[in-house]
């Protein structure tokens, strides 16, 4: 069973930055491109961000110009500038399956899966 895990939420004040991680640990390099998502509190999961295999990058209007997503090894970051009280979210990664995480010769086979979230609070 693959484990993604999420990290760097937290609580900010509008104007604020944080940079959320996603990995699979123990594996340091990837075949996968990952999505970032955010769901408000009484409202639909909302697509943010990708990053493709290949590198390609994708966001989500209302959050263009304020994020950057990348990929370093095997972890997939989502900066987050200019943080506004509306970015206030649980952020979950998704995997662009199938593909690997692999750690030496050691791969795993991985399809679309779901972090456990993280929580962002902007204040205003």
């Amino acid at each position: 069973q693959v484990k993604l895990v999420e990290s760097g939420g937290g609580s900010v004040q509008a104007g604020g930055s944080l940079t959320l991680s996603c990995a699979v640990p123990g594996y340091t390099s990837t075949s996968c491109g990952m999505r970032w998502y955010r769901q408000a509190a009484g409202k639909q999961r909302e697509w943010v961000s990708s990053i493709s295999a290949a590198g390609s990058t994708s966001y989500v209007d209302s959050v263009k110009g304020r994020f950057t997503i990348s990929k370093v090894m095997a972890t997939v970051y989502l900066q987050m500038t200019s943080l506004k009280p509306e970015d206030t979210a649980m952020y979950s990664c998704q995997t662009e399956g199938p593909c690997t995480y692999c750690s030496g010769s050691d791969c795993l086979a991985v399809r679309n899966y779901w972090g456990q979230g993280t929580q962002v609070t902007v204040s205003s």
